[in-house]
């Protein structure tokens, strides 16, 4: 497997990376983030929040079968 290295705005809950467009995101976008661990991936959003003076609403959801995160910009 060819894991690239992680970037500071990556994401990896589960060990995987996941890299969105954050400069296409405007306020009430919002991403889901397939993962297990919804708890790892609240606290990497919660950073990445921080450095970029973002806010998020979260929720932990099921969508196409799949559980995650579905976080909705609102700052």
């Amino acid at each position: 497997m060819d894991q690239k290295v992680l970037k500071i705005d990556d994401l990896n809950p589960d060990g995987l990376r996941i890299t969105v467009n954050w400069g296409a995101m405007g306020v009430k976008s919002s991403i889901f983030v397939p993962c297990i661990d919804t708890e790892k991936a609240k606290e990497q959003l919660q950073k990445l929040a921080n450095r970029k003076e973002w806010k998020f609403d979260v929720q932990v959801c099921v969508e196409n079968k799949k559980l995650g995160l579905r976080a909705w910009r609102t700052m």
